[in-house]
């Protein structure tokens, strides 16, 4: 068997460290599809990493220096080892020792695009610009320093996660209408609801870490629909406002609802013989409806410990998703018994 390139070897190392759930989907991709998209993951956590651990307008420099890094431009590799300097000056000291890792691998992580077809580095380089153009323009405004904790509105809300995830559902299908014609004879049904999928797991993500975010000093919660409930993010977390929070943060529950529901018809829409790609998508999304689960009405979310699914719930997901991946009408079922208890 060919050996890989050591830049491919060193993704496949770094990505574990950075993220368990694309570590357990990626793997079932079919070749090359799974080294495409395990680039394209680490470019956006890259991304991910310089917004959330270096603050202020350095923070949207060395994004849109990484957005012009992924086209690949003549003297990129002398760029690149450039760019991993100045990201490494400005990281936060707290800034995790994986992520801190992935950002000082930024060049390795370049080459390993390089060595892809030209298609998929196209989608690969379009979803980073969008993704940093986005995260440059809205970076600041869910932090203290913005003047105020919280997004506007929820429409500021979602826009934020097409940011940070749409677009990795948009670069997605993209990859997936690449490796399939199958696939990309159902673009008219899979491109609208590309986006939903992203958000869908996204704003799961934004409750489940809502007080480890406010800690931060960050917060993604859309100020106007708080203040329906008389609160603002900055005192969301007192225990005297636990009533209140729980009325307001059930309805965030119920927009992810709605998205994950778009992102299940989008999995549905994907074909039945494609079976890696659509366990790629399936777990993810299982997962975030096992976490909605847990996370409504949960007052707990509030508080320090952390909320997650355990890994007795990781495992019964993969497992019976690996059964019923070719069932469209069992996974409807599934699909539909686990949201039940979901607000609408």
């Amino acid at each position: 068997m060919e050996s890989e390139p050591t830049a491919i070897v060193f993704c496949r190392e770094v990505l574990p460290a950075v993220s368990r759930t694309f570590a357990l989907n990626i793997p079932v991709l079919p070749r090359p599809l799974d080294t495409a998209v395990t680039v394209a993951y680490l470019l956006c956590r890259i991304a991910d990493t310089l917004e959330d651990e270096a603050h202020g307008p350095t923070s949207a420099a060395l994004l849109a220096e990484l957005a012009r890094l992924s086209t690949l431009p003549e003297g990129w590799e002398a760029d690149a080892r450039r760019f991993t300097e100045e990201a490494a000056r400005v990281l936060r000291a707290q800034a995790p020792e994986a992520e801190v890792r992935l950002v000082e691998g930024t060049p390795r992580v370049l080459e390993a695009l390089a060595v892809h077809a030209a298609p998929v580095r196209e989608h690969v380089a379009a979803c980073v610009a969008v993704m940093a153009e986005g995260m440059g323009r809205m970076g600041d405004k869910g932090r203290a320093s913005a003047g105020g904790l919280g997004l506007a509105s929820l429409e500021e809300t979602l826009e934020y996660c097409y940011y940070v995830a749409g677009t990795v559902g948009e670069m997605l299908t993209r990859l997936f209408q690449w490796y399939s014609p199958t696939i990309a004879q159902r673009a008219a049904v899979l491109e609208p609801r590309a986006v939903a999928f992203g958000n869908a797991l996204q704003l799961t993500n934004i409750l489940k870490d809502v007080r480890e975010d406010l800690e931060r000093g960050s917060c993604w919660l859309p100020r106007t629909l708080l203040a329906e409930h008389g609160l603002t993010p900055e005192v969301l977390l007192e225990p005297g406002n636990r009533h209140e929070a729980m009325k307001a943060y059930n309805k965030l529950v119920a927009v992810a609802h709605r998205e994950l529901r778009k992102a299940f018809e989008y999995v549905m829409a994907l074909p039945r013989e494609e079976e890696g790609i659509r366990l790629f998508c399936l777990w993810p999304l299982f997962l975030a409806v096992m976490t909605l689960r847990k996370l409504h009405g949960n007052e707990a979310v509030l508080e320090r410990q952390p909320v997650k699914v355990s890994r007795r719930t990781v495992k019964w997901v993969v497992g019976s998703t690996r059964l019923l991946v070719a069932r469209d009408a069992m996974l409807k079922l599934m699909f539909a018994t686990l949201t039940a208890p979901l607000p609408t």
